[in-house]
């Protein structure tokens, strides 16, 4: 028996939770396609992400550290994986839309440019006349312009729901600028597997940030023990398994992180569904407030756990070092291409001549698309003796 479309839209219809979203109830694409006979809309966005460009060269762009730094550090690629396999676990556990879940875990970071927040920050201010560069609007700007793969159209033209995903991401770390939002403004609130993936990249970065941390040396265990939910989970570790060694009492303490932080999203969330009485994905976005959440308590132990990060790892010196030299180096790349764009590859200087977007733009979005290595590679072309 062939599990089509059909089938498999009326497996969501039995199975999924009445507030999930299902993908027959799309708002559709951008550009009319013929649907696929096998997969449903939102399975068909996620291949089409994993496909694409943007998400291959996510392996050589940097979480933390620069790829250089060593091999067992998080890439952007690893963290996005890590992002979409917390997701859609808890999607599973509260019924929601696993496929647009994972769509959007997915393509969340497309638009993060080499050497991950100071190249952001870089890219911001060297746009400052010009709109400026933040990567949520630019993780859309790949998905709907950028990525050159069909002839019928430009981008992947994945659908409004993705889309809205991709745009309406935000941690404490980020948030499109108002003006881009206001598209994508028509609910009040994300969806919920929108919402579960703002919670899932945040429980991703906090957790493995710390794994990072401590093997990178920046800080100890020690240093953690001021921290509640630090003191929690090391606490039920030695009582059940006294006597690990360090590696493996690491890898405990940052696997039963992650356990402790979603089961409080799910409990807390699944209570918050069952008190609002949701009965429609609709009642959800027209919620007047967020409905995915961790409770009260685990909402401060975060908050502890993302200023620790801040303080301690973040703004260590080795990182500030290499965030700089990121800056300079990206800047430098920018200025040259404004004042020769000759330099650009053919593509390049074709997107410039047909006018569609402002020369610095069109180099904003091919720097963003570097991967560390690339920039790495092209700064000691343009600006060394003896390379080409």
């Amino acid at each position: 028996m062939i599990i089509d479309r059909a089938a498999q839209q009326q497996r969501e219809r039995t199975f999924l939770s009445p507030y999930a979203s299902l993908s027959e109830n799309t708002r559709g694409r951008v550009y009319d396609e013929e649907e696929c006979p096998y997969r449903t809309a939102f399975q068909r966005d996620r291949d089409r992400i994993i496909h694409s460009k943007a998400f291959r060269r996510l392996e050589y762009k940097t979480q933390v550290f620069a790829y250089y730094e060593g091999d067992h550090y998080r890439t952007r690629l690893t963290h996005t994986l890590e992002v979409a396999q917390i997701a859609r676990s808890v999607a599973q556990y509260l019924g929601a839309n696993e496929d647009l879940t994972q769509a959007v875990a997915l393509a969340h970071d497309l638009g993060h440019t080499p050497f991950g927040h100071a190249g952001e920050h870089a890219l911001h201010d060297l746009m400052q006349a010009n709109g400026g560069f933040e990567h949520n609007t630019q993780s859309l700007r790949v998905v709907d312009r950028l990525e050159e793969r069909y002839p019928d159209f430009p981008g992947l033209n994945l659908t409004y729901e993705t889309r809205s995903g991709i745009i309406r991401h935000a941690t404490v770390y980020d948030k499109a600028p108002q003006d881009v939002l206001d598209t994508f403004l028509t609910e009040a609130q994300p969806s919920l597997e929108a919402q579960i993936v703002n919670l899932a990249d945040e429980i991703a970065y906090n957790c493995h940030d710390i794994e990072d941390g401590l093997r990178s040396g920046f800080f100890d265990e020690n240093d953690l023990s001021d921290l509640d939910i630090w003191r929690e989970v090391t606490r039920r570790i030695r009582e059940r398994r006294p006597g690990l060694d360090r590696d493996t009492f690491r890898y405990q303490a940052i696997r039963s992180l992650i356990d402790t932080l979603i089961r409080n999203l799910v409990i807390a969330t699944e209570d918050r569904l069952q008190r609002g009485g949701f009965e429609s994905s609709e009642h959800i976005v027209n919620a007047d407030t967020l409905v995915a959440t961790a409770s009260p308590e685990m909402q401060k132990w975060k908050e502890d756990l993302n200023h620790f990060l801040h303080s301690r790892f973040y703004t260590h010196h080795k990182i500030m070092r290499m965030q700089y030299k990121a800056y300079r180096l990206l800047k430098d790349l920018f200025d040259e291409y404004i004042k020769r764009p000759s330099q650009l590859p053919p593509s390049v200087q074709k997107r410039i001549n047909n006018g569609k977007d402002v020369p610095d733009r069109v180099i904003c979005d091919y720097i963003a698309g570097m991967t560390d290595r690339f920039a790495l590679d092209e700064h000691r072309k343009v600006f060394l003796p003896y390379e080409y």
